[in-house]
C-alpha cells in the first residue's frame, strides 16, 4: 500500500481524540494542539468516532482501549474501513504484549501507555505511519507487565487549596477560570499550579490530572 510509507508530521496532523472520559479527551486535544496538530472533534463512545472520521478523515485518531458498550478495538476495525487513510493510534493502560497484537490486529499503528509522558506521545506520534506498529518505550514499563511503580507509591500532600486547584484542574478549567472561581489573582493560582507540577512530578495540566487520578488523590472525569 503505498500509503503505508506516507509520515504524519505533528505539527501538520489533523487528529481526533476519542475516549469516554471527556476531560481527559478534551485536555489531550488541547496539549496537541500547543503541540502543532490540528483538533478536528473529540469523540466519547466509538459509535460516535466511526461516524466522525467517516465524515471528518482525520489524519490520526487517538483511540482509548477500554470503553462501555463497544470497545476501542473494534472502533479501530470501523474505522480503518471506513477511512482507510486514517492512522488509529491506541492509548490504553493495558501492560500485556498480547495487547499491542490485538491492536495490530484491528488496523492500529501505534501503542502508547496512558500513563506515558506527553513528550513521548508526541515523539510516537510524529514517526507513526500506515502498514506498521509502533510501540511506545514505556509500554511495558521496561519490559516488565508490572503495574507502574507511581500506583505503589505514597501520594504527596496537598494544601486545603492546592487541592483546590487540582480538582478545577481535573474539571478542564484553565488558570483565568480558576483564579476566579476561587478569588484568587491569576499569578497566585499559577504558583499554586507549578507546586502541584512538582509534587507530581509531571509538566502539563493533562499530566498532573492522570497523576492525580492514578495517586487517587483526583476521581476519574466520568465519576465527577
Amino acid at each position: 500500500m503505498t500509503l503505508s510509507d506516507r509520515p504524519t508530521r505533528v505539527d501538520a496532523a489533523r487528529f481526533m481524540v476519542v475516549d469516554d472520559h471527556r476531560t481527559f479527551a478534551e485536555l489531550l486535544a488541547g496539549a496537541l494542539r500547543s503541540a502543532g496538530m490540528e483538533p478536528i472533534g473529540t469523540a466519547t463512545s466509538a459509535a460516535q468516532a466511526v461516524a466522525m472520521a467517516r465524515d471528518l478523515r482525520p489524519d490520526i485518531v487517538i483511540m482509548d482501549i477500554e470503553m462501555p458498550r463497544q470497545d476501542g478495538l473494534t472502533a479501530t476495525r470501523q474505522i480503518r474501513e471506513v477511512s482507510p487513510g486514517t492512522i488509529v493510534a491506541v492509548v490504553t493502560g493495558h501492560c500485556d504484549p498480547a495487547w499491542v497484537v490485538r491492536a495490530a490486529q484491528a488496523g492500529a499503528s501505534a501503542y502508547i501507555p496512558k500513563n506515558g509522558s506527553l513528550d513521548e506521545m508526541i515523539d510516537v506520534l510524529s514517526r507513526v505511519r500506515l502498514g506498521q506498529m509502533l510501540v511506545a518505550p514505556s509500554a511495558f514499563n521496561g519490559g516488565a507487565p508490572s503495574a507502574p511503580a507511581v500506583r505503589t507509591a505514597a501520594p504527596p500532600v496537598l494544601t486545603r487549596r492546592e487541592k483546590e486547584v487540582l480538582d478545577c484542574l481535573g474539571r478542564g478549567m484553565q488558570v483565568k477560570g480558576i483564579a476566579r472561581l476561587l478569588g484568587i489573582t491569576v499569578e497566585t493560582c499559577r504558583g499554586y499550579v507549578k507546586s502541584l507540577h512538582t509534587k507530581l512530578g509531571v509538566r502539563s495540566q493533562l499530566e498532573a490530572v492522570i497523576k492525580a487520578q492514578e495517586l487517587g488523590l483526583l476521581a476519574p472525569s466520568r465519576e465527577r
